[in-house]
C-alpha cells in the first residue's frame, strides 16, 4: 500500500505527477468499498478512502506516460480513469499519465480577443486537412489570420470510439482524442493560434455522454438521472443525490481545458438538454469557473439553446448564468430560406424577407416569446435590448450543412448572387459572425454526418439519422432516402475533408469574404457597432437598407436586395438620405467583377434610386453635398 501523501493538486481528480516524483490519483467512486489503480509493468495499488466516496493514492512507481486503469472492489474489469488526461488505445483501454506543466508555452502576454473582434470559424479537426490532426491544422492557422478569423472554434475532441466522428458522443471529457494526435499537439495548436493573434474555444457536451465506452456508471450511478427525459440518452445529475461531485466533475472540466490547454472559452452544446433545477444552474457555475482559471484572460463563453432562453446570456447580477452569447438559429433559419425559397421543417416560422433581417439587425432573435408552428408552442423570451454581441449568426454550420441530406453547402443551394449578399449582410452587421470551415471559399467538399460504430450501434445510427432527416419532406421520399450516406463508412467520412487548394481556384469567393472582413475590421463605423448605432428600413418584401450611424456624420449605407432589381420612385425613407453637406459614395459592392459580380451602377440617378437585384452595396458619407 503506498504511504499517504500530502499533496497540493492542481484539479480534485485524475492523475497528477509530483513535484516529488511519483503520480498522485483522485477518483470519485462512491458505490464501492476498494478502489485499486493497476499501474503498468509495477502491480496494484490500494486507493485511501477520504470521504464522500473519493479515494485517492500517491504511487512511487508511476510517472509522465505511465499506463493504468483502476479496479473496484477487487473484479475483474479494468476500466479507465473518468478524468482521464490520454487515451493512446481509444477509450476502451489504458489511460496515460501525462505531466501538463511539461509543455514550454510562448503566449505569457496573450490575453484574448476584444468581444468587439470576434470572428469565429467553426473547424473539424478530423476533416478540416487531408491528414485530419491538430498538427495539420496549426500549419493553417497563419492562412486563417490572414483571411481575417480571430477565434477558432473547435468541435468536441473529447476521446470517442472508432477512427472518425463529430465528436458529440463523447466519453472521455478531458483526453483529446487520439485520432487527431497527442495532448502536447493541441497545446502547440493553441500556442501558435495565440501567436497569430487568433483565439480558441473548445466546443463541449455537457448535456450526455456517448452510447459506447461511457464508464462513468461503473464508478457512480449518480452520474446520472432518470428524472429528466434526454433526446440522446440519460441525463447528468445536476441536482440530485449525490449531484455534488458530479457537478464537480464538469465544472473542473471547464477550468481543465482553460487552464491546461489555454483554450480562450467555451461553446455549450445543446444546453436545453442540461437540466437544473437547483438555486445555482450549473450553466452560470460553469461560466464563473471558466473566467476564474482564464486568470484575467477574456474568456468568451457561448451557448446553443435552440428555445432560445435569453436568460443565459444575462449577466449573474441580473438573474442569468452570465454567458456571451448565444447561437442565432433564427439568422441561419431565414437566411437559408431568403437563399433557397425552401421552407419546411424547422424552416416553417420563417419567411426570408426584408423585416425579418431588419428585425434581426435590431433585436437580435426574431422569436421572442411568439407562437412557433413548427413546435406549437411560444418560444424565446424578450431580448430587445440585448448588446448584437449576445449572438453569433451564421449561414452554415456543421448540423445545418449536414442536415441538407446530401450535406451541400449554400453555394450549392442558392444563386451566388444571393449568396454574396448574405455573406455582406453576415459579415458587416453588429452581431458576432461565425463561418464554418471551407465556407470562406466555397468549399467543394460536402460536410455530411459521420460516426464510426460498432456494428449493432452504427445499424441502430444509420437508421436514427435517415428517420430524423423525414421531418424534411423533400428527404422523406424514397428517392432522397436512397442517397444518404452511411455514417459509419469511411468513405463518408473521407469525402468531408477540405481540398485546401480552393482557396486559390475559388479565388473570387476567398477574395469576398477577406475584403469583407478587412471592412470589418479596418472601418471606423462597421468595426464594434452596437444596438443605438443602427436603424434600418424595408424597401420592397426582398430589398432593405441599414443605416450605421457614425460620428458627426460618418455614416455608412448598406443596401440588400435578395429580389429583382427595384427602382425607388418615389423613394420617401428618411434613412436613404444622407447626412447634411454630404453625399452617399460607394464604399463596397457584392457585385464588384473581383467576386465574380456583374459590376454596380450608380445607385442614385435622376430617376432616383435603382437598387440591382441579387447584391448588397455599402456607401459611405462622404463630405460635399448630394448631387
Amino acid at each position: 500500500m503506498p504511504a499517504a501523501v500530502e499533496t497540493q493538486r492542481t484539479l480534485p481528480i485524475g492523475a497528477e505527477p509530483l513535484p516529488e516524483g511519483g503520480v498522485h490519483f483522485r477518483v470519485w467512486a462512491p458505490d464501492h468499498r476498494q478502489v485499486e489503480v493497476v499501474v503498468e509493468g509495477a502491480g496494484a495499488f490500494a486507493m485511501e478512502p477520504e470521504g464522500e466516496g473519493y479515494f485517492s493514492a500517491a504511487v512511487a512507481e508511476a510517472r509522465n506516460g505511465t499506463l493504468y486503469r483502476f479496479r473496484l472492489d477487487g473484479g475483474d474489469l479494468l476500466l479507465p480513469d473518468p478524468a482521464s488526461r490520454y487515451q493512446p488505445e481509444g477509450p476502451h483501454g489504458p489511460s496515460q499519465v501525462i505531466d501538463s506543466a511539461a509543455f514550454r508555452w510562448t503566449d505569457g502576454a496573450w490575453q484574448g480577443v476584444p468581444l468587439a473582434d470576434l470572428v469565429i470559424y467553426e473547424m473539424h479537426v478530423g476533416s478540416f486537412t487531408p491528414k485530419g490532426t491538430f498538427e495539420s491544422a496549426a500549419r493553417e492557422l497563419e492562412e486563417l489570420a490572414a483571411a481575417g478569423i480571430t477565434m477558432v472554434e473547435i468541435m468536441p475532441v473529447a476521446e470517442f470510439p472508432g477512427r472518425f466522428g463529430w465528436g458529440y458522443d463523447g466519453v472521455c471529457l478531458f483526453a483529446p482524442t487520439r485520432n487527431y494526435g497527442r495532448p502536447d499537439d493541441l497545446r502547440r495548436f493553441v500556442d501558435r493560434a495565440h501567436d497569430l493573434g487568433i483565439g480558441v474555444i473548445m466546443d463541449v457536451v455537457y448535456n450526455h455522454l456517448g452510447p459506447d465506452g461511457n464508464y462513468l456508471p461503473e464508478f457512480a450511478k449518480d452520474y446520472f438521472t432518470d428524472r429528466y427525459e434526454n433526446e440522446w440518452g440519460r441525463a447528468i445529475n445536476f441536482d440530485g443525490p449525490n449531484a455534488r461531485p458530479v457537478r464537480e466533475f464538469f465544472l473542473t472540466n471547464a477550468r481543465y481545458w482553460i487552464e491546461e490547454y489555454h483554450v480562450d472559452g467555451l461553446r455549450l452544446d445543446a444546453t436545453q438538454q442540461i437540466f437544473d433545477e437547483s438555486e445555482n444552474h450549473v450553466l452560470g457555475e460553469i461560466a464563473r469557473a471558466a473566467r476564474e482559471a482564464g486568470g484575467g484572460r477574456s474568456i468568451f463563453i457561448v451557448g446553443e439553446n435552440e428555445p432560445q432562453d435569453i436568460t443565459l446570456a444575462l449577466p449573474r447580477e441580473e438573474g442569468g448564468y452570465g454567458l456571451n452569447a448565444l447561437w442565432n438559429d433564427d439568422f441561419h433559419h431565414s437566411a437559408m430560406v431568403a437563399l433557397t425559397g425552401r421552407a419546411e421543417a424547422y424552416y416553417t416560422d420563417y419567411l426570408g424577407k426584408a423585416q425579418e433581417f431588419v428585425s434581426m439587425a435590431k433585436y437580435g432573435f426574431l422569436f421572442q416569446g411568439q407562437r412557433y408552428k413548427w413546435q406549437k408552442q411560444r418560444r424565446g423570451t424578450p431580448s430587445l435590448r440585448m448588446s448584437p454581441k449576445s449572438y453569433v449568426n451564421f449561414i452554415q454550420n456543421h448540423d445545418q450543412v449536414a442536415n441538407s441530406g446530401r450535406g451541400l453547402r449554400c453555394h450549392e443551394l442558392t444563386d451566388p448572387g444571393r449568396l454574396r449578399a448574405m455573406t455582406a449582410l453576415l459579415l458587416l452587421l453588429p452581431q458576432t459572425p461565425m463561418l464554418f470551415q471551407g465556407q470562406e471559399f466555397a468549399a467543394s467538399a460536402p460536410f455530411l454526418y459521420f460516426a464510426d460504430h460498432k456494428a449493432e450501434l452504427a445499424s441502430s445510427v444509420r437508421e436514427g439519422r435517415a428517420e430524423f432527416l423525414q421531418q424534411f419532406r423533400t428527404l422523406a421520399t424514397p428517392a432522397m432516402q436512397a442517397l444518404l450516406r452511411d455514417p459509419a463508412d469511411q468513405r463518408t467520412f473521407e469525402a468531408s475533408k477540405l481540398d485546401l487548394s480552393q482557396r486559390q481556384t475559388h479565388g473570387p469567393v476567398y477574395r469576398l469574404h477577406r475584403d469583407l472582413l478587412k471592412l470589418r475590421r479596418e472601418d471606423p463605423v462597421f468595426h464594434g457597432q452596437e444596438a443605438e448605432g443602427l436603424d434600418g428600413a424595408v424597401l420592397d418584401a426582398a430589398a432593405f437598407l441599414l443605416r450605421f450611424f457614425g460620428r458627426k456624420g460618418d455614416d455608412r449605407l448598406l443596401l440588400v436586395n435578395f429580389g429583382r432589381d427595384l427602382r425607388l420612385n418615389p423613394a420617401p425613407e428618411p434613412l436613404l438620405a444622407p447626412p447634411a453637406q454630404r453625399h452617399w459614395r460607394p464604399l463596397w459592392s457584392s457585385e464588384d467583377p473581383a467576386y465574380g459580380g456583374h459590376g454596380t451602377a450608380p445607385l442614385e440617378t435622376g430617376d432616383n434610386w435603382m437598387i440591382p437585384g441579387h447584391a448588397a452595396i455599402a456607401l459611405t458619407a462622404a463630405s460635399g453635398a448630394a448631387i
